[in-house]
């Protein structure tokens, strides 16, 4: 179905908008994926200061064309879905990795740095993605420090009951 000139323009206007307040683009294959998914991936995306829009390809490199970024967003095959990060690029990639892993048919297909200007292949953003959470790794560091500290003290107090 033809889009008419008008809801061009307007897409590619709330494009450049999303593009302008985005730190990161990360893309993503979205064929077979049911619109209640869609909306719950929207949702989760939303909580870590992201959204999902879906602008055809051509539209989309209108948009980069016209804030002088040099990628062809028609690389890709199939319908591709781009996710505006302005939060951090590992919380919106875990998100994406995780939905993904839920379903067959979704799939990341990369994402560009927009602080940098640099492209970020598909092994790269799923292995990003991959990760456990900011949270979780910063436990898990808070862990490794910790560990030989209480050590250290467990011994110091026997030795002093010792004495």
């Amino acid at each position: 179905m033809a889009i008419k000139k008008e809801r061009k323009q307007e897409i590619v206007e709330v494009g450049t908008q999303d593009l302008n307040k985005a730190k990161a683009l990360i893309f993503a294959d979205f064929t077979g994926t049911s619109v209640t998914d869609m909306g719950k991936l929207r949702s989760e995306l939303k909580s870590v200061g992201s959204r999902l829009r879906v602008i055809k390809k051509r539209l989309l490199g209108v948009i980069f064309k016209n804030q002088k970024i040099d990628y062809d967003p028609r690389q890709f095959d199939g319908p591709v879905g781009t996710v505006f990060v302005d939060g951090e690029l590992s919380e919106a990639a875990g998100s994406l990795y995780r939905f993904a892993q839920d379903r067959g048919s979704f799939s990341l297909l990369g994402a560009y740095d927009l602080g940098n200007h640099q492209v970020i292949d598909r092994e790269t953003i799923t292995t990003l993605g991959s990760l456990p959470p900011r949270d979780t790794l910063l436990g898990q560091l808070i862990g490794t420090i910790a560990g030989p500290l209480r050590a250290f003290m467990y011994i110091l107090s026997e030795k002093s009951k010792q004495s």
